[in-house]
């Protein structure tokens, strides 16, 4: 689609258009002027007779002339090529050395079912150890005896917090003077965990708005002691073992081995019972509506309660979920554009939480109008939703209306609806109607009288969820993987397998079977532990493996590269944003998801490495469920890599041969060698720093054989062929050239074998390409790529231009070399050449011109007409190269030469628009939803906290507001927030975070330009009101150049809308449309959302109190004196959890 200008265009593509025949510059006919005869004549011979103003001599060159320019292009760039490439010769010396490789074959189905059985075989292992947790946990605590008189002193445990806590004086226990036994433990550095473990014990979180010392959570310390030994048994069994994990549902985390809790910059808020893995475990999929009462007896801090209540309510929601959410008075109405249920993903909770924010309290309460939208919503069979437990959370401040009647005509006698109703605030309303609600739709009633209460009681319907589950017995007893989140310990990205832990205990004989949940028993595995199963360096540098959940999100993809994590959310980036989505792509997905087996091949686009490029490529995609899991596992290879070398250096002498080239005195004369830096044996140190890895790799070879054992065979005999292949070269090529007669910078080969060789050996000191092959932008785009890809400096347009005075600017061109070995093709390496940029420039010029001898310009007499050309009429003509993303390469203008690698519109806007509205371009966005942004300012410096109620004076003189439920609940928020102050001044996501990261994850719109659909030669016109260009465009043939020659702009009154290429800020593609059409995934294979034996009679109980003006008065006089407050107050966690033991 043309991008269009203000007042700048260009005519359609033609061959051979041409310029309108009046002045470029200066007044066009009027509507009434007579027609000039030029409009009569040919447009071929209408070109030689337009002079460029100030050049009467001189016109426009003919397309002829230009294709002819064109070819000498071409020419020129094949020949030096040919000469200095070595692609023929690399060939040649390929099969010269036959007898030292062999060639094996990639067959995609094998592999990707070797893989998948190798990925199912080390997750199961993670199962059984999971089992033996649950059971033992189970039978641990049915043999416990619950003790009402347990103290603090009687528990010796370590506290993961207990270091961090020590160290702040302002901590709770320091405070209190904690009577805790707490363990000190000695630690040590473990690669595997990434930090300091100690395996001898486990160690204890227990979150902050927890009491430590209430019974309910001395209890649960004292039965989950016993998981100690398990824990160390299964490490026994399975050394590999990551973290093992008991999130019970009281909120305390017993995880093995030790290791010191990663203390915040701020409050710690962790609690395991929002953690992903623990949600996915402990229920079932969710339909979840929230409605919320606005009417105008909600107070401005009841409202901000209820605000924020919703925005807990849905950290509680994962992406197997789906969920709306609605205000309601007289009438109820979505807060959010989401009309009907969506998918509580990342992106669209926090279109929720924005909406919520808007909300405002009018009006009067009605409760029918609420419960029947939300029984609606529900009943919408229409859209993509969860299926299986149906719920409905009230918030509401109070009322005396139990809408039987809504509940008779929507949800009974089945009740397949559970209701949850929330009173929020301080009131004196009778809550009677709200218990009601819960108690008689199997849900539960809340209170939420202050800031402190939101987090327990927003999370606490789970044990409720967790009822039919726990009922369901061994049926329900079934691991569940989750998607990939960030571990808390600093274990990097993860997948948890999961299981849920019942409480089988029983009050007597006879009596009813227990049906609360104790919590769920997690074992992580690591990302990098799988990819270690995928093969790495056979599938050639454009292969890879991936994997995918029943919701689309990949598990391993090489793009999946997230640049900061929040480990409150998990990593949730569809198969489809990995890749740029095509129709092809989207059947694949759905096929991997419904765990099917497949294979295709299609032709698609892939964006390059550097994000800079986009080519259009052949992709063969293999697939096949990995069994017993949600995951389904892809192979994708390009046909070139169904091939691939297996060195078989048997001959030692030869083996020592090939690794001298490898030594740097050998450099001054072969070259210089850098090495990728691979995984070649165990004991190799890594380095960033290529020599220093060089010289690491070096010193090992002395001491161990490529045959060694602790060594990876295949990468170190190819790397050692590699040597020696490319060595050859430079003996038959490279050495016996001089590189200055073509002004060349450099000559350079690298392979599938991880060797790069630039010749030179100075040039190396000005190479900055990847000395990995597989991660340089130049070799996987020449292995896509036919012909010879140019590739010019990267310039960012924020950047200061090159300096050209100072550093000599090379432009790399390299081409991949193509092998045919009985019958079978490959592409195991990638030639090519760096180009001195000046020195070319000037040749460019030369090229492009009239001369019919190289020291003789073209001279041309007054009286005669000659053509323009790209040296003479430099001042006049612009003449440029730009590779197929758009980025200028060469340009016969001086001036323009630090401008080399920018994107053309940032050179000529005008040309670069005309271009793409021509179809030399064609524009592809994506979005990017791992990018990091700085972070944005905090929006309340120099205000009160966020959302506080400030009374006014008259409250103040009002004896009336003292005893109000809106000064209780106020005094209530101002005491919590003296403890917890970041709640009130801070986002809980900042305080959780990292306290090294310094950024936040945002999304980044990318905008890449390609070649479209013209491959002809084209002339069109600039139509710029009154100045009007003429140019010239022609793709040069086995190349990835265009090449164009246009007018210079004589006149500066023509804007253009600039295209962009550099990468932006976004908010992504807009949710409220993307809802419409769903992209298609698939839930759990289980729900359970129902049992018959389920006792509902424990629906929750609500006491209200009247303040006292006592109490209330002494508070204010403490606040307003400026009084230390005394020993802080704990949020109980047994409010709700004595009911589970």
């Amino acid at each position: 689609m043309a991008v269009p200008a203000r007042t700048c265009g260009a005519s359609p593509p033609g061959p051979a258009q041409t310029a309108l025949p009046w002045p470029r510059c200066g007044p066009r006919p009027g509507p009434g002027a007579p027609r000039p005869l030029l409009l009569l004549l040919p447009p071929l011979l209408l070109l030689p007779l337009l002079a460029a103003p100030g050049a009467s001599a001189y016109s426009f060159p003919q397309q002829h002339t230009m294709q002819h320019w064109a070819r000498r292009l071409e020419q020129e760039v094949d020949g030096v090529m040919r000469i200095f490439g070595g692609v023929q010769q690399l060939r040649e010396i390929y099969k010269d050395n036959r007898n030292l490789f062999e060639v094996q074959e990639n067959e995609p189905q094998k592999l990707v079912e070797k893989v998948a059985g190798d990925i199912e075989s080390l997750l199961d292992r993670k199962v059984q150890a999971l089992k033996r947790l649950a059971d033992a946990a189970e039978n641990f605590q049915k043999a416990h005896r619950w003790q009402d008189n347990i103290k603090e002193e009687d528990i010796v445990y370590y506290d993961a917090k207990a270091d961090a806590e020590l160290d702040d004086p302002e901590s709770e226990d320091v405070e209190r003077g904690s009577k805790v036994s707490t363990l000190r433990l000695d630690f040590c550095e473990d690669s595997n965990f990434k930090n300091k473990v100690n395996y001898s014990y486990t160690a204890v979180q227990i979150p902050t708005d927890i009491y430590k010392g209430s019974t309910v959570i001395l209890n649960e310390l004292n039965w989950t002691e016993a998981l100690e030994n398990v824990f160390v048994e299964n490490r026994r069994q399975d050394p590999t073992l990551l973290w093992q994990v008991f999130g019970s549902a009281t909120g305390v985390t017993r995880y093995y081995p030790a290791t010191p809790w990663r203390a915040p910059k701020k409050i710690d808020l962790y609690d395991v019972r929002r953690r992903p893995w623990y949600i996915q475990g402990a229920s079932s999929p969710k339909d979840m509506v929230i409605i919320v009462d606005v009417s105008g007896s909600v107070s401005g801090l009841t409202l901000k309660l209820m605000k924020t209540s919703v925005c807990e309510m849905l950290d509680t929601l994962s992406d197997d979920d789906y969920v709306n959410v609605a205000s309601f008075n007289e009438k109820a109405q979505p807060v959010s554009c989401f009309t009907h249920l969506v998918q509580a993903n990342v992106r669209n909770k926090k279109v929720f939480k924005e909406a919520v924010q808007s909300m405002v309290a009018k009006g009067t309460t009605g409760y029918k109008a609420g419960f029947e939208y939300a029984f609606d919503q529900l009943q919408n069979s229409n859209i993509t939703r969860a299926n299986c437990n149906k719920m409905i959370m009230m918030f509401t401040d109070g009322g005396e209306d139990r809408v039987q009647d809504v509940f008779e005509k929507y949800n009974w006698p089945n009740r397949t609806v559970r209701v949850f109703t929330f009173s929020v605030g301080q009131h004196n309303y009778d809550v009677t109607p709200l218990q009601w609600m819960a108690c008689a739709n199997k849900g539960y009633y809340f209170e939420i009288p202050s800031i402190g209460a939101i987090r327990i009681n927003t999370q606490e319907y789970l044990d409720v969820l967790g009822r039919p589950m726990v009922l369901a017995g061994k049926e329900a007893k079934q691991v569940q993987w989750t998607n990939v989140y960030e571990d808390a310990l600093g274990l990097g990205l993860v997948v948890t397998g999961t299981l849920p832990v019942f409480n089988l205990t029983q009050d007597g004989p006879g009596e009813k079977k227990n049906q609360l949940i104790l919590g769920v028993m997690g074992i992580d595995v690591a990302l990098n532990d799988i990819k270690r199963l995928t093969p790495n360096y056979t599938l050639g540098a454009n292969g890879y493996v991936f994997a995918i959940d029943l919701n689309g999100y990949v598990l391993l993809h090489p793009n999946l590269k997230p640049q900061t994590t929040n480990f409150r959310e998990p990593v949730t980036l569809d198969f489809l944003d990995a890749e740029l989505e095509d129709e092809n792509k989207e059947e694949i997905r759905r096929s991997m998801i419904d765990g099917n087996k497949g294979h295709k091949q299609i032709r698609t686009l892939v964006k390059s490495l550097d994000e800079r490029y986009i080519d259009e490529v052949m992709r063969n995609y293999t697939w096949v469920p990995i069994r017993s899991t949600n995951y389904s596992l892809g192979l994708v290879l390009p046909p070139y890599s169904t091939f691939y070398l297996q060195a078989n250096l048997s001959d030692q002498i030869l083996q020592v041969k090939y690794f001298e080239f490898l030594l740097p005195s050998s450099f001054e004369s072969e070259g210089h060698v850098f090495i990728a830096p691979r995984e070649y044996c165990k004991d190799l140190n890594a380095s960033e720093n290529n020599t220093e890895f060089l010289k690491n790799f070096i010193e090992l070879m002395e001491k161990v054989t490529p045959d060694s054992k602790q060594c990876n065979n295949f990468l170190l005999h190819n790397l050692i062929l590699d040597t020696g292949i490319t060595q050859q070269l430079v003996e038959r090529v490279w050495r016996d050239q001089d590189l200055n007669t073509y002004s060349l910078l450099a000559v350079f080969a690298a392979t599938d074998g991880g060797i790069t060789r630039v010749f030179p050996n100075k040039a190396a000191e000005d190479w900055t390409e990847d000395p990995e092959p597989f991660n340089a932008s130049f070799y996987r785009r020449s292995l896509d790529n036919r012909g010879y890809v140019f590739k010019p400096p990267h310039q960012d347009a924020l950047l200061r231009p090159l300096e050209l005075e100072n550093d000599t600017v090379g432009i790399l061109v390299s081409t991949a070399v193509e092998v045919s070995l009985s019958g079978r093709t490959l592409r195991p390496a990638v030639v090519g050449v760096k180009l001195d940029l000046e020195a070319w420039a000037e040749k460019f010029k030369v090229l492009a011109s009239n001369r019919t001898h190289q020291d003789q310009p073209q001279k041309c007499s007054p009286s005669s007409h000659c053509e323009m050309d790209c040296e003479v009429n430099n001042e006049d003509l612009l003449c440029v190269l730009i590779d197929d993303g758009g980025f200028l390469v060469l340009s016969n203008q001086n001036h323009q030469w630090d401008q080399v690698g920018r994107f053309f519109s940032e050179v000529d806007a005008h040309l670069m628009l005309a271009l793409y509205n021509n179809s030399f371009y064609t524009r592809k966005e994506s979005y990017d939803y791992q990018a990091a942004c700085a972070p944005q300012p905090p929006g309340n410096l120099g205000a009160a906290p966020r959302g506080v109620f400030v009374p006014t004076i008259a409250d103040f003189l009002n004896l009336a507001w003292w005893t109000s439920a809106a000064a209780w609940s106020l005094f209530q928020q101002l005491l919590y927030g003296l403890i917890y102050h970041s709640w009130l001044q801070g986002d809980p996501a900042e305080a959780e975070g990292n306290p090294e990261a310094r950024e936040s994850s945002c999304v980044m719109k990318q905008t890449q330009y390609y070649f479209g659909s013209v491959n002809a030669s084209y002339n069109a016109i600039i139509d710029c009101g009154n100045c009007s260009r003429l140019f010239h465009a022609q793709r040069l043939t086995n190349t990835n150049l265009l090449f164009v020659v246009a007018e210079k702009p004589l006149c500066s009154q023509c804007e253009a809308a600039r295209l962009l290429q550099k990468e932006t800020h976004s908010d992504g593609p807009e949710q409220c449309e993307l809802v419409q059409r769903p992209r298609y995934r698939r839930g759990p294979h289980i729900c359970f959302d129902y049992n018959a034996t389920e006792d509902t009679s424990d629906c929750g109980r609500g006491a209200s109190f009247p303040p006292s003006l006592g109490i209330l008065v002494s508070l204010q006089l403490l606040l307003l004196l400026g009084l230390p407050p005394g020993p802080q107050a704990q949020v109980h966690a047994h409010v709700h959890a004595s009911r589970r033991l």
